[in-house]
């Protein structure tokens, strides 16, 4: 039997927010690690797990996956881009190393805009 303690520990951790899809598509994603302000206004880190994106609203939640492994991982749009054709979402090197091959430098990615 558990005890008291076990029990109301496991109760008190905070719980994940759910998230739901609000859209979804394909595209090429590839990634950029050059220091620069971003669109957000906040200096671009190459180590967080953000991306830019050519219209979502900043601030937006996007789970990307790398469909070759099914890996994936839930980036914060703070910028605008790419601007190359074929592309639509630019990851910071974290995220895109979070999931594929840097020395690729571009994948073909599945994507999910995500909601509370």
């Amino acid at each position: 039997m558990e005890s008291q303690e076990a029990a109301k520990s496991r109760s008190s951790k905070p719980k994940k927010p759910k998230f739901r899809v609000v859209s979804s598509g394909r595209c090429g994603a590839s990634y950029y690690g050059d220091p620069q302000m971003t669109a957000s206004g906040e200096r671009f880190d190459p180590s967080a797990m953000t991306a830019a994106h050519k219209t979502l609203p900043l601030g937006s939640k996007v789970r990307v996956t790398n469909p070759a492994n099914g890996e994936a991982v839930t980036v914060r749009i703070n910028d605008r881009g790419p601007y190359i054709g074929g592309r639509c979402l630019d990851l910071s090197r974290a995220a895109f190393a979070a999931i594929g091959n840097v020395s690729s430098g571009v994948m073909k990615g599945k994507y999910q805009v995500l909601a509370r």
